[in-house]
């Protein structure tokens, strides 16, 4: 599941490269993009995560399991190189990391959810009021790129390109302000089959160690 640094400068190349040839208004780039995340309901795929100095070297490469169910479920479970899983059901957040040995439990927030879970979670109103959108079609219906720039100067972000191909989430590319970049590369996807709802539970093994921080009720 590993790729070499030149294959992983090269994608990441590609990707800043990408022209715009049909620049849209931020209304109609914003719709856009709006429909184009409307259809998912379910969605799973491997994820390719690299992290990015500013001096352009490889800080981690991680093997992801990614799945997505509306309005609230969200999985992601980090494989390699340090196992940990991060799921909600909208209600309970839980962040299980294997080789402490502990989960953390904290109620789930969404409208403080992170941008990658606005963003497969179509939550585009929310989105548009923090950044500018940008994009659309480049490639006759084949592909779309949208670009995503905060409205805000002290935003965590400075940039954040979404790539589609045949209308199908490909790529997420995040520039850091502090030079730092994150690209996730999405592979295998699986578009709007069955997830179970307990999918997005996190069943506690026995003998670890859980720290509750949810509210009490």
């Amino acid at each position: 599941m590993r790729i070499a640094c030149s294959a992983r400068c090269f994608l990441l190349a590609c990707l800043c490269l990408v022209g715009v040839s049909k620049p849209y208004a931020q209304d109609s780039a914003t719709q856009e993009l709006a429909d184009l995340l409307a259809s998912i309901e379910t969605f799973e795929a491997d994820v390719r995560q690299l992290i990015v100095e500013s001096t352009g070297g490889i800080l981690e490469e991680s093997v992801i399991r990614f799945k997505m169910k509306r309005p609230h479920g969200f999985y992601w479970e980090t494989i390699e190189p340090y196992p940990e899983l991060i799921v909600t059901d909208g209600q309970s957040l839980w962040n299980y990391q294997a080789d402490l040995l502990q989960v953390t439990i904290e109620d789930w927030d969404t409208e403080q959810s992170e941008l990658a879970a606005q963003l497969l979670n179509g939550q585009i109103e929310q989105i548009a009021t923090d950044y500018f959108i940008n994009g659309g079609d480049v490639g006759n219906g084949e592909a779309y790129e949208f670009i995503l720039e905060p409205l805000d100067p002290a935003s965590l972000y400075e940039r954040v390109t979404l790539y589609f191909r045949e209308r199908t989430l490909n790529s997420i590319h995040i520039d850091n302000g502090n030079g730092q970049r994150t690209f996730w590369e999405f592979f295998d996807h699986q578009i709007n089959e069955g997830i179970d709802d307990s999918e997005f539970v996190f069943a506690i093994p026995a003998d670890i160690d859980v720290l509750d921080n949810r509210r009490a009720p």
